[in-house]
Parts: C-alpha cells; structure tokens; sequence
C-alpha cells in the first residue's frame, strides 16, 4: 500500500482495488480473481488468528475449501503476482538510497506434510521447532517499506528425496539453495527489473556467505551485513578477528548515531567505521572499499589491552561492509543510516522476523504459494 494510503484509512479500499486491478490478468478466472481479493481483506482484518478458517468466515464463506483451493490448487501466475506489486511498490516508494533487507521468517507446523518442513531453527520462536521457513526480501525507504519477494527454504531432507518433493508438487527444476543463494536470487530479479536501491541488509546468516557479499560487490550495491566477532578480516595485508581490530580503534574514532527510535525512544549508541584496505576496483571496473562497523553499547567496561580513554564493552555486534565510491567518514553516515533502515523495518508491525507473516495459513501439502 502507497504511502499515502497507510496514513489514511479511508483510502486503503480505493488503494487495495488499484492494485487488485494491476494483477487482474494474472488470473485466469474470475472466481479465483474475487477469492483472492477476499483473502487480502482478511488478512487486513482484525482478526484474532488468520487461518483460512477464520479469513473464510471473514469472507462469508461456509468452509475454508475455497480458500484452500486458492492457495493450494487454483492456477494464476504467483511470480506475475510478485512483479507487478513489486513494480506498484517502486512507483509509490522508489528511491536510489533504498535498503533491500533480507531475512528469514519460519511458521510453527505441527506433522511433516507441509512443503519444508522439519525441525529447525527459526526466530519466530527463538528456538529450534517444527517449522516452514522462508527468505524475504524487504524494499525499505525513509517513506516505508513493503515485502517485494519470498523463496521458500527447503532442507536437505526434502531435495534428497524426490519422492516427497513429487508428492507435495514442488516442481522438478528446484534443488537445494542456501538462505544466502535465496537472498542471492532475489536481489538479482529485483535489480534486473530496475528497482532502485543502494544498500543491502542483512543479519549474521547472510553476512557469513562470502558468495553473496561477492555477488553484491559485482552488481555494485553497496551493503551492510552483521557478521560474528570471529569473522576473519583482511586489514593492511594481515588477517585479523573482527573483534581484534578494535584494539585499533581510537577514541575519537567512536560516534553516537540511534539505530532508529524504540518503545523508550531512540536506541543511542556508539558506532565506529573501521576501514579494511585501499580503494579497489570490483569486476565491473569501480572504485569501491571495505570496511567493518561496530557497535558498543554506551555503558561499557574496560578491556585488558587497551588505551586508555577507549573503554570496550564486552558484546561487540559487527558488521562487514562495502561501498561503491567514497568510502565512509565521519562527514557520510550513509552505511549507518542502512543499517538504521533495517532495524526500523524489523521493529514494525508485521516485517519478516516479527511475527505477524500474512503467510501462515499452509492448509494443503502443496508447493509454497502465498500471493
């Protein structure tokens, strides 16, 4: 939904009927056409538990048979579907400096008959649970932000067995893909169609893979991704733990910037850019550098080692960087105000991580299919 529209309520029919009309075509029928535009409102609605039982009662149906049939058997293009929201949300949110935020969701499932299913971990819960696990990606402006695309994580144990991947209708071509690949994936589709964007987000998952910070580095966005304070890093032609550089770093080099508002305010803390090596050039020929961010919370202790006056606290989050052009200053806070994108997107009502996934109703064993 446009900005706008968010703001005032009377105008989200008028906004959801928009949009309703820009994916009309990517149904066949019209019934499936009316069951989805019901299903949307019930996913709008105030509802204690959104099930297609409840969205189905919503609706004024009789049974979740024909909300189950939408998402479980009923054709209409699903990746048509995805394009032209994403497209609606870039004409409404567009903006160079944009931050695509990757992150996983996992909903609670009870049996083994959902498609991806297993025992994992999944921050839903905080735990590792029986649960379906999928990567989002967030387009995310100082405007608002909005889910422009989803891939289904499946385990091992599902693509080792072809047999249950034909039983539930995952199609032949899909193997097995990390969560980085899928993040990987979906960047590129959101890229190759235009969509304006500067940054990329992204938790310890993501920043571990040396695959996708290569790839982001190749197609020239710049990004920020949270990596372990065990993370090897290259500065002056040695290799160091990310969390022994900062035995480096003066006093003067920490600076408080909030990490976006909280329930008591903003979140204020100390931030450091720690510059990595030299201006290089990425395969397409531009200059670009590396770095590591790292923040302390503002009450800290001292660490044996280091001078005085630059106290360390003992939790040090770290964050692995790369910027296409001028590197970080103290005079250009950009990768910080990324970084404070996604924190605001992760805090709101709904955002993958959260809580709240419009997704979690998998009535049918059939092939991941949200609208």
């Amino acid at each position: 939904m446009a900005a706008g529209h968010s703001l005032d309520p009377a105008r989200w029919p008028a906004g959801l009927e928009e949009l309703l009309s820009r994916v009309a075509g990517r149904f066949g029928r019209v019934e499936p056409r009316r069951r989805a535009k019901a299903f949307v409102l019930g996913l709008l609605a105030d509802l204690p538990r959104k099930n297609c039982w409840t969205i189905a009662e919503h609706a004024g149906d009789p049974s979740p048979d024909g909300m189950q049939h939408l998402l479980g058997r009923a054709v209409w293009d699903q990746d048509g579907v995805r394009d032209d929201l994403r497209a609606y949300i870039v004409e409404h949110l567009g903006d160079p400096e944009a931050v695509l935020v990757i992150d996983e969701t996992g909903d609670l499932k009870k049996g083994t008959g959902t498609v991806g299913v297993q025992r994992q971990y999944t921050g839903t819960a905080g735990r590792v649970e029986n649960a379906q696990v999928a990567v989002y990606l967030v387009y995310a402006t100082h405007a608002g932000h909005a889910v422009i695309d989803r891939e289904l994580y499946l385990p091992r144990a599902w693509t080792d067995d072809p047999d249950r991947l034909r039983a539930v209708g995952v199609p032949e071509h899909v193997g097995f893909a990390t969560k980085p690949a899928l993040a990987a994936q979906m960047i590129g589709r959101a890229l190759d169609a235009g969509v304006p964007a500067g940054w990329v987000a992204g938790d310890e998952v993501y920043g571990a893979d040396p695959g996708l910070r290569a790839t982001l580095e190749a197609c020239g966005v710049g990004y920020v991704l949270a990596v372990a304070c065990d993370h090897p890093v290259v500065a002056g032609g040695d290799t160091y733990r990310a969390d022994a550089v900062l035995r480096r770093v003066p006093a003067s080099a920490w600076q408080c910037v909030s990490a976006g508002k909280g329930a008591k305010g903003h979140r204020h803390y100390d931030w450091a850019f720690i510059r990595l090596d030299h201006d290089d050039l990425d395969r397409a020929g531009r200059v670009g550098q590396r770095w590591l961010m790292v923040r302390r919370n503002r009450k800290t202790v001292s660490w044996p080692g280091t001078a005085a006056g630059c106290p360390v606290p003992c939790r040090l989050p770290c964050w692995s960087g790369w910027q296409a052009g001028a590197g970080p200053s103290r005079s250009d806070f950009r990768p910080a105000r990324a970084w404070s994108a996604w924190t605001s997107t992760r805090s709101a009502a709904g955002a993958p991580g959260i809580g709240g996934s419009p997704w979690r109703c998998s009535p049918t064993p059939s092939w991941w299919s949200p609208p």
